[in-house]
């Protein structure tokens, strides 16, 4: 079953106007499962009106920080976020689910890699997690952070950025994209777009030495970035994303592992592997894996709903089904039968899929 635990609220701070960042510590003994990777988000949840929300935020603290952070930020008509902002105080209890997220690469101490960032807005919360962790763990590596916002009064942890400048000096350097606020230098106002980053590459950064690069913000910005990137000699081993937020339907429908063909009818059996049990139910195709689960009371994981985080991850054993959108898997997952089972339809008579793996 997906497992919440809670956590109590120890700080509740302010870091723009309609954002906050959360610091939370485990509670009855969970500190363990609590141990994060830079880069990872916590799935919680919380009742309002009777109907249980699930919402997943970034961590934005480092793993030497000695602290667990998290930054929301208010979404209009958001009932999670705008509760967070409005109403959380310091000795609340929230529940989540332990770190989850693959939005990281692994580090080494004695390497010597030069790491690019781009964020939007509140995609910066995970970045700032992988870019602490990074300068503090590797001391011979260096970080760059592109950091696109409407105007100065809505970035997020401007200060905090301004010290680790300060901390990190000639390691780190931040550069900030403003969409409407008039800076000295042109290039640095309106939007990131693919053009915008061939001349960031011309001479303010030093694209053809970066190892790896991270992007996490509204899909249209990150899919011009990302096709900068390659544009200049970058390949999809070395792009990370984070995606926080969708606007666009999603990508081609995607077939996941296949064993069997459809044979007709409206019906089909699916068998949830779970925590070393397993429950067939039976579900129309029209369905998604995790709605027929959560219809049959089956406590699977899941947050967004949408694809674009991978709580509900799991894997196809048998049978065949297929995607309706993916924010969240990379290609080599999906090969391997991986799939977002928020957004899977069964096609064959029979699926069966674990969400143990």
């Amino acid at each position: 079953m997906a497992r919440f635990h809670d956590l109590t609220v120890t700080d509740v701070t302010k870091t723009i106007r309609d954002a906050v960042v959360v610091t939370l510590k485990p509670a009855n003994g969970a500190a363990d499962a609590f141990e994060f990777t830079q880069g990872q988000y916590l799935t919680f949840r919380r009742d309002f009106d009777g109907q249980e929300l699930r919402r997943s935020y970034s961590i934005c603290s480092g793993k030497d920080d000695a602290a667990l952070q998290v930054g929301i930020k208010r979404v209009d008509g958001g009932a999670f976020s705008t509760w967070a902002n409005e109403e959380l105080a310091v000795g609340d209890t929230m529940q989540a689910m332990a770190p989850m997220g693959s939005f990281f690469t692994e580090l080494d101490p004695g390497a010597d890699r030069q790491y690019l960032g781009f964020a939007g807005g509140s995609g910066v919360t995970p970045v700032l997690s992988i870019l602490k962790t990074t300068l503090a763990r590797e001391p011979n590596s260096t970080f760059t952070l592109v950091y696109a916002n409407k105007g100065v009064s809505t970035i997020m942890f401007r200060e905090e950025l301004e010290d680790l400048k300060n901390t990190y000096m000639g390691r780190f350097n931040v550069i900030h994209i403003l969409e409407t606020d008039a800076q000295e230098i042109d290039l640095f106002t309106g939007l990131v777009s693919t053009g915008k980053c061939a001349e960031l590459f011309k001479g303010w950064i030093d694209i053809e030495h970066v190892d790896t690069a991270f992007i996490c913000g509204p899909e249209p910005m990150m899919l011009g970035i990302a096709a900068a990137l390659r544009d200049h000699g970058l390949d999809d081993s070395q792009i990370k994303f984070e995606l926080f937020a969708s606007s666009q339907p999603g990508r081609a429908k995607q077939k996941a592992a296949s064993t069997g063909a459809a044979s007709g009818g409206d019906q089909t059996n699916v068998v949830i592997m779970l925590d070393g049990a397993s429950q067939t139910i039976t579900t129309s195709r029209d369905v998604s894996i995790l709605d027929g689960a959560l219809q049959n009371t089956i406590d699977v994981p899941y947050a967004c709903k949408a694809g674009v985080c991978s709580t509900c991850r799991c894997k196809v054993i048998e049978g065949e089904v297929e995607m309706a959108s993916n924010h969240a898997l990379e290609d080599y997952e999906v090969e391997k039968g991986y799939i977002l089972s928020c957004q899977s339809f069964p096609i064959s008579d029979k699926v069966v899929v674990d969400y143990n793996q």
